[in-house]
């Protein structure tokens, strides 16, 4: 739903079709734009829908990751940072106890570190060098 559905695009089917062991799941900024988040109610179920999709096209021990986005420290692109940082954050722990992913933590690493954060939602190269040691990190656990 909203203006860029994944289920929608062709790298979806290209995913499933991939049948991938692992995947990492970072959503939800973009949905934070008010004619993404006027369809907020379903944000939980849809995502939860998403991942038991992946799921269905993985092995039986596949790994399903969905990660925290990182904070999104001033209003920006449309995307709302009270949205983000506090009601869609709720919302992410609530799919991943509903579904038994497994949780990548950026918002954390990055919560205190503005500076990182220039345009207040997209990491600078060394916001992401934080963000990639990280998923580094957690996916090998």
């Amino acid at each position: 739903k909203g203006d860029f559905p994944y289920w929608n695009e062709p790298q979806f089917q290209q995913v499933k079709d991939f049948r991938p062991d692992v995947v990492l799941i970072k959503l939800g900024t973009n949905d934070s734009k008010p004619q993404n988040w006027a369809h907020k109610a379903e944000f939980v179920q849809d995502y939860l829908d998403l991942i038991a999709e992946l799921r269905d096209h993985m092995p039986k021990d596949g790994k399903v990751y969905v990660i925290l986005p990182v904070p999104v420290t001033r209003e920006n692109f449309g995307i709302n940072p009270e949205i983000m940082n506090n009601e869609q954050r709720l919302m992410l722990f609530e799919i991943i106890q509903k579904s038994g992913a497994e949780v990548i933590d950026l918002y954390t690493p990055l919560m205190d570190r503005p500076e990182l954060l220039a345009d207040g939602v997209h990491p600078n190269e060394e916001g992401w060098g934080i963000m990639a040691r990280v998923i580094s990190r957690r996916i090998r656990m």
